[in-house]
């Protein structure tokens, strides 16, 4: 690099730059720079409009038979008939658009990070210029507590650390140089480069600006999170899957129907009324609706456990995942550096600082080692050193407190506090009189303290340089401290050593080198594990589910931390890299092995996590991505369920997710993970219901007709029936939360439909055992009491009606007994029947309704077979269950 100019190449096509690092760029070389590479900001994409979201929620074939159904009743003159099934397909359309509105704002919060202002060296002066207006070739002034906005390389650098977390997941700032790094070189270990969006917690720096916009590493991220398409979820493409079912059920009996019919001769329009009334009974028009109140209603009450959800069906693929893909920095661990290990005199001792403790109580606990140890002079000396080799501040007081400084300093002055030292009367003591500041030549920082009429020289920071400067008895001892050193860095701790000097003399500048120092010894950091992980990782293993680590973090302080949580064995030293998935062949089966067995992916950038994560989905798993991070967001998107982190995560990160946890606790996940598998227990038992009922629907309308025995059920009735009988308790079944220990058992296939054969024989089994009661008390009425068609009709609807509200008490689990079961302890349940039957008492005794339904009063006679054909069909199904127990866990 020129000491007069530094030359650069944009990452969009260009001819090749040069910027004088003494001037910058002239405002006239800014000017066609702008015009040539444009401004520095993030594509603008263009948010889904109303009329898609509108368009998707009647985009359905369910909801074309139903159009269909409604413009042939039209045609056929039955006006009340086709607004009803109109005022259906409205009801939900508008349900469904409330519910997506407003999930249009994926790059917004991508956007607002765009627009701090920037210092630049332009024609000789300083300017302070929107950051947009930044192009290639632009020197960055930058300082402590900026927010860094375009990628750049590094000119000057003065103790410069980058908190770049967000992008990388390493939760240690990371220390810049002006050394070049290898071109192959993960972010998190490109020394030499600055990102967009990444943060800087101490020191400052000139760079030069090299990518702006879309084309820096943070714009890179923004397309993948743009490009990454959502698929359906898995409860949308199984319902989905079903209402196809239905469909050819749908055109199966209705042409079966017509054909009968046609041969035996009817009339035609009474064959198109019939086979409307069969396309409307087939079709469970309260079943999107059913399904959006049992999610809303698990979304409330994750709500309560800090679990916000964007997305209604994002409940129930929780419950169905069985691969969640976890960030480290800010989920299983804390995000914040803490003293863990210390060595002195030769002794070692591992140690846990508890910040909730009031000052000057028990805040320091050994974990591993001789507590007496902590008292004796070699450690409180360590602990000094820590606190006046230091330009962090800290705030005494525990609540509210403040931290300001690099995060490493702050650490060291919370240990020495917690160790007892107090901290005000050691800086009233200790007068400073000079420092040497660390620089990436020296790997070090000292300082020259008074200390009454003498002084202290202390100094921390790389062994290597460290203990170079102090006396050893021999190179044995040295050698000693730097392989510890080294076998701490391996099992994921950053170190830092410490020296020092006292003497009654003042040194002179170069009090470092003036005379030899004493070796004080070693500490080790760590970004802490969340103490409620450990119990959920068990919870998840229990239920499951495989648990995977993937950070942009060094591989070995990855390990160290899936081996605290027990993510991993004790033993296990399986860690991929982003640099060892490059090499990947995901088609060869023996890396397909190696993928499927490794649970901890370190230095893996946000395109090798999509690729990860598409690598699961095609085996057949429902994956589900925690994160907290710009480096997240494409992943969370892709995945079938993202989960943000709401306290420690970025806007980006919550913007892309399905959910956010307010609490940052992975615990809260497992929550939402039972909460999930309740609600597909309660969604399948109320389609069964639905279904059950629907299908007795058919069976009563063809059967009748195929015996000839007149018109049971008439088209407007069995909507009515539909809405209003079907729907009130299957919300009821929807809203249930008495499954029993869904977490013990493990995720369903999640390849397999959301009803299985079982389930479809119990639907049969219900509707049979409901069409024959009902239509026999209809041809008892009919052919042995001699009563008119209508009469007969008034009677099938009422007594299918009754069966319907009362099969809701055959739906409990067949484990329980059949008066104290999730069913009748389910408070809903009898709200949803006395509602049910109140309005169906309504349509009786309401002239107008029962005129619009085609009804007739009823004599006590025709009462006692309503109640006959409605209780009936839970008798028999009791009955049966109780001779053949065994039925409990097949068909019923």
């Amino acid at each position: 690099m020129s000491e007069k100019s530094h030359q650069i190449t944009s990452e969009k096509p260009g001819k090749l730059d040069t910027t004088d690092l003494k001037t910058g760029l002239t405002s006239q070389q800014a000017a066609q720079r702008l015009e040539q590479f444009g401004l520095n900001e993030l594509e603008q994409v263009k948010p889904e409009s109303i009329w898609s979201i509108l368009l998707r929620q009647v985009n359905s074939v369910i909801v074309w038979i139903l159009t269909a159904a409604a413009i042939v009743s039209f045609f056929l003159g039955d006006d009340l008939e086709g607004f009803a099934i109109i005022a259906v397909i409205l009801i939900n359309a508008v349900t469904g658009f409330m519910l997506e509105y407003n999930a249009r704002q994926s790059m917004e919060a991508l956007r607002k990070l765009d627009t701090t202002p920037a210092r630049v060296l332009r024609d000789g002066k300083i300017k302070e210029i929107p950051s947009d207006h930044l192009t290639i070739g632009d020197i960055l002034i930058l300082e402590a507590g900026d927010l860094i906005p375009a990628d750049a390389v590094i000119i000057e650098v003065n103790q410069l650390t980058i908190d770049e977390s967000a992008l990388t997941g390493e939760s240690i700032p990371s220390q810049k140089t002006t050394d070049k790094s290898p071109e192959d070189a993960p972010l998190g270990d490109r020394h030499d480069r600055l990102f967009k969006g990444t943060a800087i917690t101490n020191g400052n720096a000139k760079a030069v600006v090299t990518s702006i916009g879309q084309a820096t590493e943070f714009g890179k991220i923004a397309t993948m999170v743009s490009e990454a398409k959502r698929t359906a979820t898995p409860l949308e493409a199984k319902l989905d899957a079903l209402g196809k079912v239905l469909i050819w059920v749908t055109l199966g009996m209705a042409s079966l129907f017509l054909i009968v019919g046609i041969v035996r001769g009817q009339e035609i329009k009474q064959l198109i009324e019939t086979a409307v009334a069969l396309a409307i009974a087939a079709i469970p028009e309260g079943m999107s609706v059913v399904a959006t109140v049992a999610l809303a209603y698990g979304m409330l009450r994750l709500a309560k456990k800090k679990v916000i959800v964007k997305r209604l069906s994002a409940v129930e693929t929780l419950g169905g995942t069985n691969v969640i893909f976890t960030d480290k920095t800010g989920t299983l661990t804390q995000n914040k550096i803490e003293v863990q290990a210390l060595r002195a005199a030769g002794e070692d001792l591992t140690v846990h600082i508890d910040l909730n403790k009031e000052v000057g109580s028990s805040m320091l606990e050994v974990t591993n080692g001789d507590p007496e140890l902590i008292h004796q002079p070699e450690f409180k000396i360590l602990s000094k050193i820590g606190a006046l080799v230091n330009n962090a501040q800290l705030d005494s007081k525990k609540s509210d407190r403040k931290e300001l400084g690099d995060p490493v300093e702050v650490a060291l002055l919370l240990y020495a506090r917690a160790a007892g030292l107090d901290l005000h009367q050691l800086h009233r003591d200790h007068k400073r009189q000079a420092e040497q500041a660390f620089s990436s030549d020296t790997r070090m920082m000292a300082t020259l303290d008074k200390v009454g009429s003498g002084y202290f020289i202390g100094v921390k920071g790389a062994v290597e340089e460290v203990s170079a400067l102090c006396n050893w008895q021999n190179q044995e001892d040295r050698n000693k401290e730097l392989e510890i050193s080294e076998l701490m860095a391996a099992d994921g701790l950053r170190t830092l050593a410490f020296a020092y000097r006292q003497t009654d003399e003042k040194p002179d500048d170069n009090f470092t080198q003036e005379q030899k120092l004493t070796y004080a010894g070693l500490i080790g950091f760590l970004d802490p594990p969340r103490k409620e992980v450990i119990k959920s990782l068990i919870a998840c293993h229990k239920a499951g589910i495989k648990v995977i680590m993937v950070t942009g973090d060094h591989p070995a302080t990855s390990l160290k931390i899936a081996k605290q949580v027990n993510l991993v064995g004790s033993y296990e030293q399986l860690v991929l890299t982003g640099k060892d998935l490059e090499s990947f062949d995901f088609t060869s089966a023996a890396d397909q092995k190696k993928m499927m067995e490794c649970h901890v992916f370190a230095r893996v950038n946000p395109a090798q996590k999509l690729d990860m994560i598409d690598f699961y989905q095609k085996q057949g798993d429902i994956v589900g991505m925690t994160g907290d991070g710009v480096n997240d967001a494409p992943a969370l998107k892709k995945s079938d369920i993202g989960i943000a982190m709401g306290l420690r995560g970025t806007a980006v990160a919550a913007e892309a997710a399905d959910m956010v946890l307010k609490d940052d606790s992975f615990a809260s996940i497992v929550h939402a993970i039972e909460q999930g598998r309740v609600i597909f227990e309660n969604i399948r038992k109320f389609i069964v219901f639905l279904l059950s009922c629907n299908m007795s629907e058919i069976f009563v309308v063809t059967f009748a007709t195929f015996l000839n025995v007149g018109s049971p059920l008439l088209p407007l009735q069995i909507l009515f029936i539909n809405i209003i009988t079907d729907v009130f308790p299957a919300l009821a079944l929807g809203v249930g939360k008495d499954n029993e220990n869904p977490m013990k058992m493990d995720p369903r296939d999640p390849r397999s439909p959301i009803l299985e054969r079982v389930d479809w024989l119990r639907i049969v089994f219900y509707a049979l055992v409901m069409t024959a009661s009902v239509l026999g008390i209809y041809w008892y009425a009919i052919s042995q009491l001699g009563m008119i068609p209508q009469q007969g009709n008034t009677i099938t609807f009422y007594a299918l009606s009754l069966a319907q509200l009362l099969h809701v008490f055959n739906m409990y689990s067949g484990r329980l007994h059949l008066f104290n079961n999730e069913i009748t302890r389910n408070k809903f349940i009898w709200m949803a029947l006395i509602l049910c039957l109140m309005i169906m008492a309504a349509t009786y005794y309401f002239p107008f309704l029962r005129q619009i339904l085609s009804l007739v009063t009823l004599d006590r006679e025709s009462l006692k077979l309503i109640l006959i054909a409605g209780i009936a069909p839970v008798l028999i199904i009791q009955t049966v269950r109780l001779l053949f127990p065994q039925s409990n866990k097949g068909i019923l």
